[in-house]
């Protein structure tokens, strides 16, 4: 009766090796079905910040570009926006962008061209840092 009663008391205390191992594989199960999906979403919320990044630095340009009468060059860059460039006489009333000058979500800055035809392109190169690419290594850049 006694040898009984102990057996129950230390089966009460504690899980059974079999048991932790039955939870540990459902967690295992778990992780490797829900993690790449939580990772996607990451990879995808990148990029969407790195849009709305690009939009923002767009409108500022385009606030530069009223008060300026002209894009930045491509040798002043996106700094122009921070503080007046040396070839600027007047008109410029920025800062146009709050705080610094962004970077990327992938920690890179972001890269300015004036184009010839008057146009302005603002690129970030993606995950990879290289041109091309599809998917969170692909390209982005303003719209117009």
């Amino acid at each position: 009766m006694m040898r009984h009663r102990l057996s129950r008391a230390r089966r009460a205390l504690g899980f059974t090796l079999i048991e932790l191992l039955v939870v540990l594989a459902i967690l295992g199960l778990l992780a490797g079905l829900v993690g790449p999906r939580v990772l996607s979403q990451l990879g995808g919320a990148k990029s969407k910040t790195a849009a709305l990044q690009i939009a923002d630095i767009d409108k500022a340009l385009e606030l530069f570009k009223l008060d300026v009468g002209r894009f930045p060059t491509t040798e002043e860059g996106l700094a122009a926006l921070a503080a007046k460039p040396a070839g600027v006489a007047a008109g410029w009333s920025g800062p146009y962008l709050k705080g610094t000058l962004p970077v990327d979500p992938w920690a890179r800055p972001y890269q300015y061209k004036l184009n010839p035809d008057g146009s302005v392109e603002i690129v970030s190169l993606g995950a990879d840092g290289a041109p091309g690419g599809e998917g969170e290594n692909a390209d982005l850049r303003n719209t117009r």
